[in-house]
């Protein structure tokens, strides 16, 4: 009994121990610490946009902070794991804090990514699901963590794009949509019937229980958008739910086509060619 206690009170075999103990203890912190940073998610009780969004920022705040107080407790376990072995731990700090700004310089790019992801998130400017526009960009946001935004765009093409390169975003899918519809009618009409027209066709849209969800505001017209010798171009507009206008568009020009057939009024179909910046040889004018 002796012996085996005389074993456990040898210098090294006490270090040992201690050095467990600490990462024993480096550990337990870690896992108070993961279930205290969850506490900080607030889950979302609902499909609504808000509450999804909420439970986002919430996430990406407790991840944040959690690994900021786990690295602290992990840099407090090695520091005192090092005075425990004899081990100045000055020397290692100072060396730690030249690798750190040796790391700073190299990651700038990383701190930068990580930086403005975390404000993405943090500022609710775009989520998993919305259409946003980045740059030169239009997609899907399939993925979003804080160092890079994941697009599918409408080749079905999955493009990453770094945080930190962004720049201007806009998002297409927050509280309305918005489109014009133009309609180029004969020149040789008069506009007031074709203008009748029109606005029974945005009647029967406004009116038609089918489109009620995806209508917002309109459609109405606008008036003359331009006036040449070709035709005069007229105007529609009309506010949609989110990224839903290209279909409502496509439905107001079905039903514009079907009410000028039904009153018998023509569009334009006037192609003119145009020649510009030729100049031709006598003989070829001839």
């Amino acid at each position: 009994m002796s012996s085996f206690l005389s074993f456990f009170t040898q210098p090294a075999v006490s270090t040992a121990l201690y050095l467990v103990l600490i990462v024993f203890a480096a550990l337990l912190v870690n896992r108070f610490l993961r279930a205290l940073s969850n506490l900080l998610v607030k889950p979302a009780t609902s499909s609504a946009r808000i509450a999804q969004v909420r439970e986002q920022q919430t996430r990406t705040l407790a991840k944040v902070l959690y690994s900021a107080a786990s690295m602290a407790v992990w840099i407090v376990a090695v520091l005192t794991a090092m005075d425990k072995v004899g081990i100045n731990p000055a020397p290692a700090l100072l060396l730690a804090g030249l690798c750190g700004v040796g790391v700073g310089f190299g990651a700038q790019g990383v701190v930068r990514d990580v930086l403005t992801g975390f404000f993405i998130v943090l500022e609710d400017q775009f989520v998993v699901g919305d259409t946003v526009q980045i740059g030169e960009t239009t997609g899907r946001v399939e993925h979003l963590t804080l160092r890079r935004t994941v697009v599918r765009d409408q080749r079905g093409a999955l493009i990453s794009i770094s945080n930190g390169e962004i720049r201007s975003v806009a998002n297409l899918s927050r509280d309305w949509s918005q489109t014009f519809v133009d309609v180029a009618l004969a020149p040789d009409l008069a506009m007031e019937p074709s203008l009748q027209a029109l606005e029974a066709a945005a009647a029967q849209l406004r009116g038609d229980a089918a489109w009620a969800l995806a209508l917002v505001d309109g459609p109405r017209i606008l008036g003359v958008q331009s006036l040449d010798r070709s035709a005069p171009v007229i105007r529609l507009q009309v506010r949609t739910a989110p990224t839903r206008q290209e279909e409502v568009a496509r439905e107001l020009r079905r039903r514009i086509h079907m009410e000028f057939q039904r009153q018998g009024i023509p569009v334009s179909t006037l192609q003119r060619p145009e020649l510009a910046n030729i100049s031709a040889s006598p003989q070829e004018s001839a």
